[in-house]
């Protein structure tokens, strides 16, 4: 175990079992009250017009062909999204991969855009990691502690993480694939038969990412030369980064990727970092 778990570790277990227990609690009702606010932005609860060919007007002809596999006519707008997950993080470095098991709720609500993602990593049996990321208008934060006691991540408020965040929103936007419709905010742009770049403005930072298209309309990998990487020990520099789904399923009628990877492409090699299988996808508005 590393040192400085070891230590984080010590700490936690020095607290005793009512502070974990209170720690836990304020980080629910933390995450509560930033799923309200995310809510909140959604607007006045009148729901659009369903999904209808008239969405399709001037679309690059591969993200025409995603729309008419993964929705049906008369498919609602989703205001709200519930998802569970379960997967692997890789909390190791390039070349020296350690993967550690999570599971995550995560609501979305594409009228914002924002998300708000709350994860459990099992750093070893019996030491849980809490994650939350965040995106609610210009705010972006990333925060991880030991039992949701000890800090180990305190992230927030930088235009570099409104960016990241906003681009893995987009990324994850084809979960629900009406927030990639033109009236949920993503414009795009044709790059080739089987190429699109969507783009998406939030707060005033447009950002943009590059998907692939197999024949069967279904999106299979999303790019883009830039965003922010950060390894805690040099500054955030602009780097490759992408994610390639592996395999699809029908959920209530809507085509979606059953597992997906995401990964840096640093040079001379691939980080992946990320694997995972949405459990359930919920709409609740």
């Amino acid at each position: 175990m590393a040192s400085w778990l070891r230590r984080l570790t010590a700490v936690a277990a020095a607290s005793g079992a009512g502070a974990v227990w209170s720690a836990r609690r304020r980080w629910r009702r933390d995450t509560d009250a930033l799923v309200a606010q995310l809510v909140a932005r959604a607007g006045d609860g009148v729901r659009p017009a369903p999904f209808s060919d008239s969405d399709l007007a001037g679309l690059p002809p591969p993200v025409e062909r995603f729309f008419r596999r993964a929705l049906h006519a008369g498919q609602p707008l989703a205001r709200h999204v519930r998802m569970t997950w379960t997967g692997q993080f890789n909390l190791g470095r390039p070349g020296r991969d350690k993967w550690k098991p999570f599971t995550a709720e995560q609501h979305v609500v594409p009228a914002a855009p924002g998300f708000v993602w709350d994860a459990r990593v099992a750093m070893l049996p019996g030491v849980p990691v809490l994650v939350r990321d965040a995106l609610i208008g210009a705010h972006a934060t990333m925060q991880g502690a030991v039992f949701g006691l000890v800090p180990v991540v305190q992230r927030e408020g930088t235009p570099e993480l409104l960016a990241g965040a906003l681009q893995r929103y987009l990324g994850e936007a084809q979960w629900l694939p009406t927030a990639l419709l033109p009236r949920a905010g993503v414009s795009w742009a044709p790059l080739d038969d089987t190429h699109a770049r969507a783009s998406v403005t939030s707060s005033g930072t447009t950002v943009s990412l590059d998907f692939t298209f197999d024949a069967d309309g279904r999106i299979v990998s999303a790019f883009t030369h830039e965003r922010f990487y950060d390894d805690g020990k040099t500054p955030p520099a602009l780097r490759p980064w992408g994610a390639r789904n592996l395999r699809f399923g029908d959920r209530a009628g809507i085509t979606v990727p059953e597992e997906a990877i995401v990964e840096w492409h640093l040079p001379g090699q691939r980080f992946p970092y990320w694997k995972g299988t949405p459990v359930a996808i919920d709409v609740l508005d």
